[in-house]
């Protein structure tokens, strides 16, 4: 697509790129589902009999969803646990190409008409070249010759030094002349031995300096090139450093230079491999500061750093002149309606929690919050006295610095500037910070759909309910309630993948936001969801040949989603008072693995039954499969990209239940109305 390594992207070239990257295997795996059940029909007519009713067709259906759903957690678990750590992507790429050519020549074995036919010995001859090339490529160094080719293109004019994944991502690090990059998933976040010397300087020395005696401070995230050492120049006694993935400290130490390796040898600094509002919760220390090296609320992780919530809990941990430092984006020349959206709505989430915040305005904004008025009333006569009273060795932040940093024209223009924002706070129930980040982001590299995310930022749920119930209307008035089943089995299963993939997002986000990112417990999560989707579709395939009335059983798996997802969000809001105790939080890990195993038992459910009442009136067994799974596929993309990036965000986290509830209910109206309009005018 032509973009430079490091090169921020807009909306429009994601959503193209990642299409394009995605689709091959994507269309592949949507089809496989499609022929798998067709041959697993054929399987069943050579060995059980030929299938005679839509209960035996449904039930082939369900246990090729079933083995599906098996399949893909034992593919996730062996991802996240073994190939990220211990493989690079070429390795895997071989290794499923490997595990499908065997598959090939095993399918070729179980059905002797296909060996015989042009196709088949075509077939079996590509699998079989496809297992040799594999198992060659794999066992000899042209796996990885192959991988340090496609990161040189990937890096196109950079010098990579190392390329790693971990499981909190890809860490690579570029090095031009002695300086070296570390990059985050393609984000630049440390640059040593000269970092960003204005950047570092201000935002460390201006609130060191805020404060009289900065003893013990936390740095979370970000913390290594610079941060640290410009720390380390007060006269310090503690500090703590809580950095997530370990790697990338590990890759800061390995390729040291003389700042990191003074910075990060220093007998005051304490690192800390863990989610940073993990480590606040838990730590038992009080700090005199507290900075946050992440720049902006860009993801529903980070935005757990500027939520109304840790900002109450690193309150808890500040000393009595105990200063929180966050760092936002920002102009001295023009705030565009984006940027005055995210900074006010910062902004108005500390002044709920602190009594008081000084702004120091720039292209990066600082927020100084306390519990002490010293940090507003703060001058640069002040701040110089402090700064040569230390006897601080800095490049930039000379006296004459200081006092145009703090010079009041400044400050005055920036509270100008966010006259008539928003007055929305930043939550973890309720994260509009992220959705603002995003905004901003978008607004940087695809000006031209900005008004996008401008009308979602006044998006409301009576804006979304009026559309919905005048669907309800319509659909009601036009379908003839016995020629139309179809689709409103479609529909229905429509709505439910997108409540599936809504109630995976919606307990991952509450768990991250109670328990920090803890990366083993969230991949605990998903797998009991699948768990719950695998015991629902083979629960509902078992029973199918002894339900009469399917469309009633259809109706109440539909209530029962719809009484899920409205006690979600409210199980969550009435446990939320209790959990600092620690015994609530320990069963509340429980709590959190049995709704992820009900959300998914509810959907993996409805999917065979489905297939049973739309093959009453088809009797295309792989046409139905492939229609209702890409139905079931369809709802759960619309809400992969509408849920974490728009409804959880704007609307929070009980109105997104709902619009799941408002959803099931325009399913349910569409299956029960027509048929109770028909009976009433027959």
């Amino acid at each position: 697509i032509g973009a430079a390594p490091g090169e921020g992207l807009g909306v429009i070239p994601m959503l193209y790129s990642s299409f394009l990257v995605l689709a091959p295997i994507s269309i592949s795996h949507g089809a496989l589902f499609t022929f798998g059940c067709k041959l697993y029909s054929l399987f069943s007519d050579k060995y059980a009999g030929p299938v005679t009713s839509e209960a035996e067709a449904a039930s082939a259906i369900g246990k090729v969803y079933v083995y599906e759903t098996l399949g893909a957690i034992v593919g996730a678990a062996a991802f996240t646990y073994l190939f990220i750590s211990y493989l690079h992507s070429i390795e895997i790429a071989l290794g499923v190409a490997l595990l499908n050519g065997l598959l090939g020549l095993l399918l070729l074995v179980f059905f002797r008409p296909a060996r015989r036919s042009l196709a088949g010995v075509v077939m079996a001859g590509g699998s079989t070249t496809l297992v040799v090339l594999s198992v060659y490529l794999i066992l000899s160094p042209k796996a990885d010759e192959i991988n340090l080719r496609s990161i040189s293109l990937q890096w196109r004019g950079q010098e990579v030094v190392h390329y790693q994944n971990s499981i909190y991502g890809n860490i690579t690090v570029i090095k031009s002349g002695e300086q070296y990059t570390f990059f985050s998933d393609g984000i630049p976040v440390i640059t040593t031995p000269v970092p960003d010397t204005t950047m570092v300087e201000e935002f460390v020395h201006l609130p060191m300096l805020a404060h009289p005696r900065p003893q013990k401070v936390l740095v979370i995230s970000a913390g290594a090139g610079g941060v640290i050492n410009e720390i380390l120049k007060h006269p310090v006694e503690r500090v703590d450093y809580a950095e997530l993935d370990p790697l990338l400290v590990n890759l800061v130490q390995k390729f040291a230079t003389p700042l990191t390796q003074a910075e990060l040898a220093d007998h005051r600094v304490n690192i800390e491999h863990v989610d940073g509002r993990l480590f606040a919760k838990t730590t038992p220390h009080q700090y005199d500061l507290v900075l946050v090296g992440i720049a902006c609320p860009s993801t529903l992780q980070i935005n757990r750093l500027f939520s109304e919530e840790f900002f109450s809990l690193i309150k808890s941990k500040l000393e009595k002149e105990g200063i929180l430092v966050i760092a936002m984006p920002g102009s001295t020349t023009y705030l565009s309606e984006e940027l005055r959206s995210i900074n006010a709505c910062i902004l108005n989430t500390l002044k709920g929690v602190y009594p008081y915040v000084r702004v120091i305005p720039g292209d990066l904004n600082l927020f100084l919050a306390s519990p002490s008025r010293e940090v507003s009333s703060m001058d640069h006569t002040l701040l110089t006295q402090r700064l040569n009273e230390r006897g601080l060795e800095v490049s930039l932040l000379t006296p004459f610095h200081i006092e145009y940093k703090l010079a009041d024209r400044w400050v005055n223009w920036f509270w100008d500037c966010l006259k008539g924002a928003t007055d929305k706070i930043n939550q973890d129930f309720s994260p509009v910070g992220m959705f603002y980040a995003l905004a901003h982001w978008n607004a940087l590299f695809s000006p031209g759909t900005q008004w996008v995310f401008r009308w979602f930022a006044r998006a409301n749920l009576a804006l979304l309910i009026i559309p919905l119930f005048a669907l309800i209307f319509l659909i009601i008035c036009c379908i003839s309630p016995t020629r139309c089943a179809k689709p409103r089995i479609a529909f229905a299963i429509v709505t439910t993948g997108f409540g599936g993939m809504t109630f995976d997002l919606v307990l991952i986000f509450t768990f991250q936001a109670i328990y920090g990112y803890v990366f083993y417990q969230i991949g605990l999560l998903v797998t009991a969801f699948m768990v719950g989707v695998a015991a629902g579709g083979l629960a509902m395939t078992t029973l199918m040949k002894r339900i009469k009335r399917d469309l009633a059983c259809f109706v109440r798996t539909e209530l029962a989603i719809i009484l899920f997802s409205g006690a979600l969000p409210m199980i969550f809001l009435a446990s939320q008072p209790f959990l600092g105790h620690p015994e609530v939080l320990y069963v509340f890990q429980i709590i959190f693995l049995v709704l992820a195993f009900l959300a998914g038992l509810l959907i993996g459910g409805q999917f065979p039954l489905a297939n049973k009442i739309y093959l009453k009136s088809s009797s295309n067994l792989s046409g139905t499969a492939g229609l209702l799974y890409g139905a079931d596929l369809f709802g759960g993309w619309i809400a992969g990209l509408l849920v974490g990036v728009v409804l959880l965000p704007v609307l929070g986290l009980v109105q997104t239940c709902i619009i799941v509830v408002i959803l099931k209910l325009t399913s349910l109206s569409i299956l029960v109305v027509p048929t109770f309009i028909h009976k009433a005018f027959s």
